[in-house]
């Protein structure tokens, strides 16, 4: 925050989040860490529970300066983050592949956040409901209008923990390779091959009844 309380563009840096390999690849702005959160459908949860990193792929939602995750009242992660575990959280989009002359400077195109904190519980049933209708609305735009909601024992069978984006540093490669000089001369094709998240054609439930119509954002869903 800024001494008049307003947040600033950047995220302040620490020495989990700066980036010493290729820093200029390094990018500490809001609206980029924010656009790749937004845009990615998984992150990963790293932490250590009894002496043993732990990794989990999982489902999370973004709600102004606060990373939402969810899951089961038996979920191994969620209890061991509720209890104040450090954790690491990780998310990736894939862009394309980067060809190079050589296979030394063969590459990816990818965005990248990293999230460090301690997660809290969401313990208001206020905030647990609009942070699960937001986790809905990251996946499916405009789905929570038509889904039901959950009920008091799904809310109660159902753990969500907020971590602050307070320590978050992301980081991004684009454009092509990058040969050594040398190797510019030689016969080799070299370049980038893009790659993109696409939906294919939805595929209705076996018991839908053949009344209910494809919602309009199913059919144009996009990343």
């Amino acid at each position: 925050m800024d001494s008049d309380g307003s947040k600033r563009a950047t995220f302040e840096t620490t020495d989990r989040t700066t980036v010493r390999r290729l820093p200029k690849r390094a990018a500490y702005d809001r609206q980029t860490v924010y656009s790749i959160l937004d845009e990615a459908l998984i992150c990963h949860v790293g932490f250590v529970v009894e002496g043993k990193p732990v990794v989990i792929p999982t489902i999370h939602a973004r709600l102004n300066d606060l990373l939402y995750v969810h899951g089961s009242q038996a979920s191994r992660m969620l209890r061991a983050l509720r209890e104040g575990a450090d954790v690491c959280v990780t998310v990736t989009l894939f862009d394309g592949l980067v060809i190079a002359r050589s296979a030394f400077h063969h590459s990816m195109n990818y965005r990248s956040v990293v999230v460090y904190g301690v997660a809290t519980e969401v313990s208001d049933r206020g905030e647990k409901l609009t942070a699960l209708e937001t986790i809905v609305e990251h996946v499916v735009p405009g789905r929570s209008a038509d889904a039901r909601g959950p009920s008091e024992a799904e809310l109660r069978g159902t753990i969500v923990l907020s971590l602050p984006l307070e320590e978050v540093s992301a980081k991004i490669r684009t454009g092509g390779p990058i040969d050594d000089e040398a190797d510019y001369s030689l016969p080799i094709w070299a370049g980038e091959l893009p790659f993109s998240l696409r939906p294919a054609v939805p595929i209705a439930d076996s018991r839908l009844s053949p009344e209910i119509a494809l919602p309009d954002y199913v059919a144009r869903y996009r990343r």
